[in-house]
């Protein structure tokens, strides 16, 4: 089969995004658990802080907030792509690729996304070590998520079947 030589290649990518994946997931729960935690208190007495925000981080600076929200959401489907391809590197035909193909592509986005909160946590600086590590794996999940749509779509072979 065409594109056979892809499959370990594919394989080693889906691997790394999903281990990327769940040590992005780890930060930013860290980081979520934390801001609920020590963020505002709202009661009957208590009134908002002239600068309020309901996406506060305790850590970081003003983009953290946004940051730490995308980074989650595109963990949590770069997680499920990863499931979704792993289903497609079973069977490694052109039949099993849109599922895996189209979950990769907007696990792909999201992680775009998410690192474009985090070039703009980088410039306003401000942030703790776990922030910045959180950081590189998003950016560097954004080029493995990219080879790994590659391998997939060079991958992908069409059966020909003859009437």
């Amino acid at each position: 089969m065409a594109g056979e030589q892809l499959k370990p290649v594919a394989g080693l990518l889906l691997l790394l995004n999903f281990c990327m994946h769940a040590i992005v997931l780890g930060i930013g729960s860290w980081a979520m658990n934390r801001a609920i935690d020590q963020g505002f208190f709202v009661g009957e007495g208590f009134t908002l802080p002239a600068h309020f925000s309901p996406i506060y981080f305790p850590m970081g600076n003003a983009a953290t907030g946004f940051f730490v929200v995308f980074s989650l959401i595109a963990g949590v489907v770069g997680v499920a792509s990863a499931i979704s391809g792993a289903n497609h590197l079973r069977y490694w035909n052109f039949e099993s690729l849109p599922a895996a193909a189209s979950a990769a592509s907007i696990a792909w986005t999201l992680t775009l996304l998410a690192m474009g909160f985090a070039w703009k946590e980088i410039d306003l600086q401000g942030r703790n070590v776990r922030l910045r590590t959180m950081e590189a794996f998003i950016i560097i999940l954004s080029a493995t998520q990219l080879f790994y749509l590659a391998a997939i779509h060079g991958g992908a072979s069409r059966r020909r079947v003859d009437n």
